[in-house]
């Protein structure tokens, strides 16, 4: 079974890649990525505050906000709860790309364009086959406008689309009010892909200690429809290639991703939960399964439940929505 795939420039020989999360942050994981089967592996992310650390110094990123924000230095995260700090993070990328033949992702997360341009250019001559923006923002100001935020993060991207030869993913959020509108100014940035999506970690409260907590949730397959909505939408309506990344855990799961226009699949919390190794079985049973129901190719699926063939989504959507909403009735009770 051909399962061939293009993300990104890249020829890979299935769509299952490792998303960006701590199973790539040493050489030995690499290796089990690689001998597991991982069409590409996207390593750990560089953030942008161990960016502003190396180029400006905290002291200097700190005190440019002391007006605005009064506990500034509180919140800003001291250098050692960094993994690798910016060298470190190239040292990392380039003895990787010496370890394994597998095409190597770095990543970028952050939202303001300090040092970003300098370090894609770092990251291109560490090796890195292509680079992942991961833009990770929540506003939370009242005065900050939608265009506002669209504009900032679309900056980043020509700013580094411009610097480097590397193809280019940007990492988003589903939070966008014309979020197709904005793929379509991203891609006149530069970007060559889009994944999707981001999965913001929410705090919680303690309501006895008056604390804010934070718990690392990882993804089950619900987390998935949100992402499908969006691939199927997206495909066919310009030239960005798609990641979905989040809520990947079964070969359905996978099938579903790459029918409504994935060109990959970028799988964390299931390799996470059950090791590396599920990556094989994952391309195993997504042959199997193409072989059984008579499909010659990856390529023959990719797409095949995408909005592209619907002249209008709109009404299917909301279709479904009045038919949902109008057919549920209460359990009878007992």
């Amino acid at each position: 079974m051909n399962l061939t795939t293009q993300y990104l420039g890249l020829e890979l020989a299935h769509p299952f890649i490792l998303g960006a999360s701590p199973l790539a942050s040493n050489l030995d994981r690499v290796r089990q990525a690689e001998d597991a089967g991982a069409a590409a592996i996207t390593l750990h992310s560089l953030f942008e505050e161990q960016v502003v650390h190396h180029e400006e110094g905290l002291d200097a990123h700190v005190f440019a906000h002391e007006e605005s924000f009064a506990e500034a230095e509180s919140y800003f995260p001291k250098e050692v709860e960094y993994h690798y700090g910016p060298d470190e993070y190239l040292a990392h990328l380039a003895a990787a790309k010496a370890a394994v033949d597998t095409p190597i992702i770095a990543s970028l997360n952050g939202t303001h364009l300090s040092g970003w341009s300098h370090f894609a250019r770092e990251i291109e001559k560490a090796g890195a086959d292509a680079l992942e923006l991961n833009l990770y923002y929540q506003p939370h100001v009242t005065y900050e406008t939608a265009d506002n935020v669209e504009t900032r993060l679309e900056e980043i991207v020509k700013s580094v689309c411009g610097t480097i030869d590397i193809p280019v993913a940007v990492k988003l959020s589903p939070f966008f009010t014309s979020l197709g509108h904005f793929a379509r100014r991203l891609e006149d940035a530069g970007a060559k892909g889009l994944v999707l999506f981001n999965r913001f970690y929410q705090p919680d409260i303690d309501i006895e200690e008056l604390e804010l907590t934070s718990t690392l949730a990882l993804s089950d397959s619900s987390d998935l429809l949100l992402r499908l909505r969006w691939l199927a939408v997206l495909f066919g309506r310009n030239q960005l290639d798609l990641a979905c990344t989040g809520g990947v855990h079964t070969r359905d799961d996978a099938i579903k991703a790459l029918m409504c226009g994935a060109d990959v699949v970028q799988i964390v919390s299931e390799l996470l939960t059950h090791g590396v190794g599920r990556l094989e079985s994952l391309r195993r049973e997504l042959s199997d399964w193409l072989e059984a129901h008579e499909y010659e190719s990856l390529a023959q699926l990719k797409g095949s439940m995408s909005y592209q063939h619907a002249p209008n989504p709109e009404i299917i959507e909301r279709g479904n929505y009045v038919r949902i909403l109008q057919s549920w009735e209460p359990k009878a009770s007992v």
